[in-house]
């Protein structure tokens, strides 16, 4: 068989190459993996895929075609975000002529129901992707016995062995639980997702995008919720302006703070889950969720025995090629725990394709990533920070800023600001970094991230006309610089 392919470094070169039963074995049908499989078939490449069977929490022996995003992940997130934003809206809606019973009903199972219909749409149709691409899928745990060789446990328990000239592994994380006492009575967010009952009182364990969304879904549905993080603010690596304003909103909608604050123990009452904190303070929860992070999920792939390297979290060690030390093997998404969003895995995968199969080595490009955190109103960012610009200095940064109370609340009565800012090189005028939180976050950012990427100059937003009225045209309308900052400047806060 002769191939043009990636081999051993070198681009293009025509060798021939021992038979395998495929050109390509993918370990893990998430975004990533899914992708990588469909685009390594469309540049001609005999592709296999292995998933374990669908189920909407994970495990080491269930998960499904779509991987976390699309059964217990964003996809299902969001849907709750939309289901819980309604609450406070009808509210707002009084404000604006509508007639609302001062009693309003909510029904968890059928939002339930209608999520697990969804999420169950996509899981066919990624499995459609992938026969519509030519790729073989097989339905068990995939684990690497051989540089060159996988094995596939089926549900019965009889394994397959298949050679592949390139394997590639897109096994995506798993929730990590702290070890506290007790801790076997918490929930990860793939529980949180698929709870039988509302739970009406609620502590989160977290600071992070799950911890501050699942507080804002809860609470939106009207269940009391605690939210104990061990920083001064929540969401630490965002902008600390932005992570200030989110910390008003979560608490001018209810949602109670406890800032520096750990959890000690867990137990078991008649009156459901009683959490102990380490300021010895006692709260009561009929759900306690630990969002402390993910952990790659690499851990039963057998790295070990074919001496692929890990590091300390179990993240496959890769180069900026995306493979490993192995040279056969290949890891993209977050089981190498480089920048661990669904899109960046999308992005990994095609270049992995790319790369090996497409004849154009394609390095993934980390700069200028916009990401959302869907809070209710929702923060969103792309490129840097103030603090990250500050640090990173060469010259002078100039913020420009705009904090405003949104049209839709001068009429509800809604006191929740939306912030804007913009992060400008003084030296270049080239806009490094935007950040927003408010209604439409990440809907706007995801334009900014455009223009970022193009290298805009800040005289370039400028020069651009605004739509009005909207809150997006105050990107191109800030004028006047909020504040200078020296390149010998230090970050204000240390949060």
């Amino acid at each position: 068989m002769s191939r043009k392919m990636l081999i051993d470094g070198d681009v293009g070169e025509t060798t021939e190459e021992t038979h395998y039963d495929f050109d390509l074995f993918v370990i893990g049908a998430g975004s990533g993996g899914v992708r990588a499989s469909r685009f390594s078939a469309q540049y001609g490449a005999k592709v296999g895929i292995c998933e374990l069977p669908f189920h909407p929490i994970s495990s080491e022996v269930v998960g499904g075609v779509g991987g976390t995003c699309v059964i217990r992940g964003c996809v299902p997130k969001k849907i709750l975000v939309y289901g819980a934003s309604f609450g406070p809206e009808i509210q707002d809606a009084r404000e604006y002529g509508w007639q609302v019973n001062e009693k309003i009903d909510f029904d968890w199972k059928k939002l339930l129901h209608k999520k697990t219909e969804e999420i169950l749409r996509l899981n066919g149709i990624y499995k459609r992707l992938l026969s519509n691409a030519g790729v073989k899928l097989f339905e068990g745990e995939g684990r690497i016995v051989g540089p060159n060789e996988v094995e596939v446990i089926q549900l019965d328990g009889t394994k397959l062995s298949y050679t592949a000239k390139h394997i590639l592994i897109a096994t995506g994380s798993r929730a990590a639980r702290p070890a506290i006492p007790g801790q076997e009575l918490a929930i990860t967010s793939d529980e949180a997702l698929s709870l039988d009952e509302l739970p009406k009182r609620v502590v989160i364990l977290g600071a992070g995008y799950i911890a501050v969304e699942f507080a804002s879904i809860w609470r939106g549905m009207g269940s009391t919720v605690n939210l104990c993080f061990r920083k001064e603010l929540p969401l630490r690596g965002f902008d600390d302006e932005m992570r200030a304003l989110v910390a008003r909103n979560l608490e001018g909608r209810g949602i109670i703070l406890h800032p520096q604050t750990n959890l000690t123990q867990l137990v078991k009452t008649e009156d459901g889950i009683k959490v102990t904190t380490d300021h010895g303070e006692e709260l009561m929860a009929d759900a306690v969720l630990f969002a402390t992070g993910r952990l790659p999920n690499t851990k039963r792939l057998n790295l070990q025995a074919v001496g692929v390297e890990v590091d300390s979290a179990g993240a496959v060690k890769v180069d900026e090629f995306s493979r490993t030390n192995v040279s056969s093997i290949w890891a993209i998404g977050d089981a190498t725990n480089r920048m661990n969003l669904t899109p960046v895995a999308l992005m990994e995968g095609t270049l992995f394709a790319k790369t090996v199969f497409g004849n154009e080595p394609s390095k993934p490009d980390y700069s200028n990533i916009p990401c959302a955190v869907f809070c209710i109103p929702p923060l969103s960012v792309v490129g840097v920070s103030e603090e990250e610009a500050i640090e990173k200095a060469q010259g002078d940064i100039l913020v420009f800023t705009s904090t405003f109370n949104p049209m839709k609340n001068s009429i509800s009565g809604r006191q929740e600001k939306t912030l804007m800012k913009l992060i400008v090189s003084a030296e270049t005028d080239k806009v490094i970094g935007a950040s927003m939180c408010g209604p439409d976050a990440a809907e706007i950012m995801q334009g900014i991230a455009v223009a970022l990427k193009c290298g805009a100059t800040k005289a370039q937003f400028d020069s651009t006309v605004g739509i009005h009225p909207s809150s997006a045209e105050e990107f191109v309308t800030m004028r006047s610089v909020t504040r200078r900052i020296a390149a010998a400047g230090k970050p204000k806060t240390n949060l």
